[in-house]
């Protein structure tokens, strides 16, 4: 947001934060007495220090582990954490004078805070939506709990929905599952101001949800909140309440002559904006003594301008620092020891004063529209390398807690999307890894995913296997805790065969001891990793078989494939595996292959085109090496003999139909993995059930597996469609094709069978009218499903007897992915 105080508080004692080593100008080291280790920002909200042993999220005990991935138990019984609740919350925002003019505007947010809330201030940049929030924060009475200010700029709901609980306990290393959390936080009766919160409606309505009694009054650019409520809308400030504000910030009168008339036209030409007529007497301020007069009207277009090029090179330079880190805050300490600046609370408090930087909980961050200004006047960037080792070596400091990086974690991510773009992935990947695992231990699920998300394609890039591997596994972690079974499912075992390639054994019995405790129908949908069966390792396909003779090894399997990826309309038996992805240049798929003492081969793949528009490839056309369904073909290796098996779907080859089309199932690892027979201290055997990802098929041939897997089920709770409520029941899409729905605890299941005749389910949940599911998206290049290219959800909205289906890609994890089938889709309930 660009709103900006009308005044700033007195500078705060803070220290360095968790030891930040110092440094001048462009990071060049200049050693200063007088500044203590410890400490932070005098700025930022500390709401839970950091969780230096296991953390417990939901049910499970997660020991972060840098190296080989995290691991996880289930809790024993009687171990889960009991937080303690507090007698009464008060984390306010900073002190600040009272915004002029806004006590008609004060007084309508009163009154609809004090009728229950939840209550949403919108309004363009710059008007003065956070001045008007904090200050209500601070002046109106809250709720009989306690009042509890957050700053939501680039951070998830649920992030905030556990700032807020351990706002109100009294808990250290716990991060409650959503329902555990919604029980915890019913009878708590606090109102939350939550600044900068531009959320969808759904984000909104996942916020609120996670404190059912609290009062939340939020702010941001858009109007989101819908339905229960009230939406005010600020606009700016009135003319009189203007001139007192110029007056103010001259620290003069503005008189009734020529000045007074200049004035008002500044007024009507900023719409009273109040970020615009500080920043027009900022630059009266610069001017000499005395000769200072307000800037024309014709001049606010070109107030930004005008004032960049009145800085001194210090002050230039602190700002380039936050221009480079666009959106992000950063503590008052690492902008010294990056910016070089001597009494840099001095200098970012001029820079407030100037409407260039805004003042945060967290520290300090550029005014929006300021970033690209400066961009155009000094494109070059501040030096990513020197934030890089800069950020990498705070990080890794015995006293930075885990609770500074999740402060600095929108830092981090810019730091790393700037290594990527500079084309040094390496650099990202050094980022992403020392972050990792103080976000992991932070319990703020949200932003670690982020980072993660952009952690696996740079190690992809940089060719860092062992990065990949550890991403990977982060991931299926990640996953496991936030409730993604699905996802859970499949990046673990993809980590398990990855850490098993590298020969590291820790990392994948990490991997298959987390994946045991997803639950057996996600992992029976969508792969599946057994416990030791007591016999040599193996891996098994359950795709059909796809005849008599296996490719060769070095062709087949393939570590990396460059090329496009089959996708076709969204015309699925289950709305959950209608995403497909064309991977541009630089798609790594990262399929299995057998098992050598050298590296994997590579298949260059041409680019195929849209299935549904030439239908494709043609049944069985999988000449870049593709594998054939079932076909399996075991590799000694040497230093160890692996058995493997290809158990990625043959293209098109759909056994129930026999149609032509492009088909495309996954197995785990991409469409195959493996298990060493004998690793070296491997106490786990894998067993991989290939995972049923997308189907790619034609509409008359979904058609008639749906019908003939929905008649074939006797007994069906939803045979009868006029009876069912909800989502249950049969539909009919847009696309001619028919889909079926069985109400599962509080959501939906919706089942069919893939292009290679396997039976396919996908877990819709939600609440109301929205229900939502995710899928994995592979890469189809090779005419079968291999590596793993990122990630899909599908949401689907009721109205009545019908629904509208839209399926959007969410996540990469690699590099020029886009989805073809994406879109919208609508049904309508069969009677």
């Amino acid at each position: 947001m660009t709103d900006r105080d009308t005044s700033r508080p007195a500078p705060a004692d803070e220290g360095r934060p968790g030891g930040l080593p110092e440094a001048g100008p462009e990071g060049q080291p200049e050693r200063r007495p007088g500044r203590g280790p410890e400490g932070g920002s005098g700025r930022r909200i500390d709401i839970a220090g950091d969780a230096g042993g296991p953390v417990v999220a939901g049910d499970h005990n997660v020991v972060i582990d840098a190296q080989h991935g995290s691991t996880v138990t289930l809790l024993m019984e009687g171990r889960r954490p009991r937080p303690v609740r507090r007698d009464r919350v008060a984390l306010l925002p900073r002190r600040q004078h009272a915004p002029l003019g806004r006590d008609t505007d004060l007084a309508r947010l009163a009154t609809a805070v004090r009728d229950g809330g939840p209550v949403q201030l919108w309004g363009a940049p710059g008007v003065g939506k956070s001045t008007l929030l904090r200050h209500a924060a601070r002046t109106l009475t809250p709720e009989r709990d306690g009042v509890l200010f957050l700053d939501a700029a680039r951070r998830e709901p649920e992030d905030l929905a556990q700032d807020m609980f351990e706002a109100c306990y009294e808990t250290r290393g716990y991060a409650p599952s959503s329902p555990e959390l919604r029980r915890l936080m019913t009878g708590v009766r606090v109102t939350v101001y939550v600044d900068n919160a531009d959320f969808s409606p759904e984000g909104l309505r996942t916020l609120m949800d996670a404190a059912p009694e609290a009062t939340f009054v939020v702010a941001g650019r858009d109007r989101s909140l819908l339905g229960d409520g009230t939406a005010l809308r600020l606009d700016g400030i009135g003319r009189a309440p203007a001139l007192d504000l110029l007056a103010r910030e001259l620290g003069r009168p503005v008189g009734a002559g020529a000045e007074g008339s200049t004035a008002g036209d500044l007024w009507e030409t900023s719409s009273g904006r109040p970020l615009l007529l500080l920043r027009a007497a900022a630059l009266t301020r610069l001017e000499p003594a005395g000769t200072g007069v307000l800037p024309r009207p014709a001049e606010v277009g070109d107030l930004l301008p005008l004032l960049l090029g009145r800085l001194d090179a210090e002050p230039l330079r602190v700002l380039r620092l936050l221009t480079t880190l666009d959106d992000a805050d950063l503590d008052v300490g690492h902008i010294e020891a990056l910016g070089g600046a001597r009494d840099t609370d001095v200098l970012c408090g001029r820079l407030v004063d100037l409407g260039l930087a805004e003042q945060t909980q967290r520290g300090y961050r550029a005014v929006a529209d300021v970033v690209p200004a400066l961009r155009e006047r000094d494109p070059e960037p501040f030096s990513v390398e020197v934030l890089c080792e800069h950020f990498a070596t705070w990080i890794a400091r015995p006293a930075t807690t885990a609770a500074q990086v999740e402060q600095h974690a929108r830092a981090l991510e810019v730091v790393a999307e700037l290594a990527e773009r500079d084309g040094r992935p390496e650099l990202a990947v050094r980022i992403v890894r020392a972050a990792s695992p103080a976000l992991a231990r932070s319990l703020r699920f949200g932003v670690w995913g982020r980072l993660l998300d952009l952690g696996l394609p740079a190690a992809q890039l940089a060719g860092d296997r062992r990065a990949v591997a550890y991403f990977t596994h982060e991931q299926g972690i990640r996953s496991l805790l936030t409730g993604r079974r699905v996802m859970a499912a499949v990046l673990l075992t993809e980590a398990a065969v990855l850490w098993r390639q590298l020969g590291d054994v820790h990392g994948a019995n990490a991997a298959a001891g987390a994946h045991q405790y997803v639950p057996s129908h996600a992992a029976n949908a969508q792969g599946t990793l057994l416990q030791p069966d007591g016999g040599a390792s193996h891996l098994a396909s359950s795709g059909p078989s796809a005849g008599p003779s296996a490719p060769d090894p070095s062709t087949a399997h393939a570590a990396g494939a460059h090329g496009t990826a089959a996708h076709a309309p969204a015309t699925a038996a289950d709305p959950g595996t209608t995403a497909h992805t064309t991977a541009a240049q630089h798609t790594t798929a990262t399929t299995h292959t057998t098992a050598t003492s050298h590296t994997a081969a590579t298949t260059h793949t041409a680019a195929v085109p849209h299935a549904a528009n030439a239908g494709a490839a043609k049944a069985g056309a999988a000449k870049a090496g593709a594998a054939k369904a079932g076909a399996a073909k075991a590799g000694a290796a040497k230093a160890g003999a692996a058995a493997h098996s290809a158990g990625a779907a043959h293209a098109g080859a759909s056994a129930a139909t026999g149609a032509a089309g492009t088909g495309a199932a996954g197995a785990s690892a991409a469409g195959a993995a493996g298990a060493g027979a004998s690793m070296a201290g491997a106490s786990v055997v894998l067993k991989v059930v290939a995972v049923i990802v997308a189907v790619v098929v034609g509409r008359v041939v979904v058609s008639q597996a749906v019908h003939s897997f929905a008649e074939s089920r006797s007994g069906s709770s939803s045979s009868s469609g006029s009876s069912d409520t909800g989502l249950a029941g049969r539909w009919t899409g847009s696309d001619g094709a028919t889909y079926e729905f069985d109400a599962s605890g509080g959501g939906y299941v919706s089942r069919g069978r893939d292009a290679c005749g396997q039976d396919a389910s996908t877990e819709f949940t939600g609440s109301g009218d929205t229900y939502s599911a995710e899928r994995p998206i592979y890469d189809t290049t090779s005419g079968s499903c291999t590596g793993l290219l990122g990630e899909a959800t599908t949401t689907i909205t009721l109205s009545g007897d019908s629904a509208k289906v839209t399926t959007t890609m969410t996540k990469s994890y690699q590099q020029g992915v886009q989805c073809f089938s994406c879109g919208t889709l609508y049904l309508t309930r069969q009677q």
